[in-house]
């Protein structure tokens, strides 16, 4: 694919995993904003911002501070920039009984500390940034 040209890829868990945390804390996102399990391959092009992450199974994890449960599926991708990642794809959010695509994630600076989380349909949530801290 021409997006992932002259891409940076780590392949394995370990490596992989060490380079999603870097890329979220390079640019200033919560370091437990995407708990991968079971990593193949995560890249990323500096000249673009597109990263890709591919995961052996689809994850499913609660964040307890928010009562919020967020299905990551087998790829995910996007464009990530300082304190935002957009046109996200692969990360899904539960309200109600629906499961709508979160397309954007935005952090805030201090001292609000706050996330926006929107949807296709146009759907914006916030929460404290802390719910996203690693080990939630």
């Amino acid at each position: 694919m021409a997006e992932r040209e002259g891409a940076m890829v780590k392949k394995g868990h370990d490596e992989g995993l060490k380079m999603a945390i870097g890329l979220l804390g390079e640019f200033e996102l919560p370091l437990g904003l995407l708990p991968l399990q079971d990593v193949v391959e995560v890249g990323f092009v500096q000249a673009t911002g597109y990263m890709w992450i591919v995961q052996k199974k689809k994850v499913e994890h609660s964040f307890k501070l928010i009562s919020k449960l967020v299905s990551y599926d087998t790829e995910i991708t996007g464009h990530i920039q300082k304190k935002r990642i957009k046109k996200l794809k692969g990360v899904k959010a539960k309200e109600l009984m629906l499961w709508p695509p979160v397309s954007e994630i935005t952090a805030e600076d201090s001292p609000t500390g706050k996330i926006h989380f929107k949807s296709l349909a146009g759907i914006t949530k916030s929460f404290p940034v802390e719910a996203f801290a690693a080990g939630q």
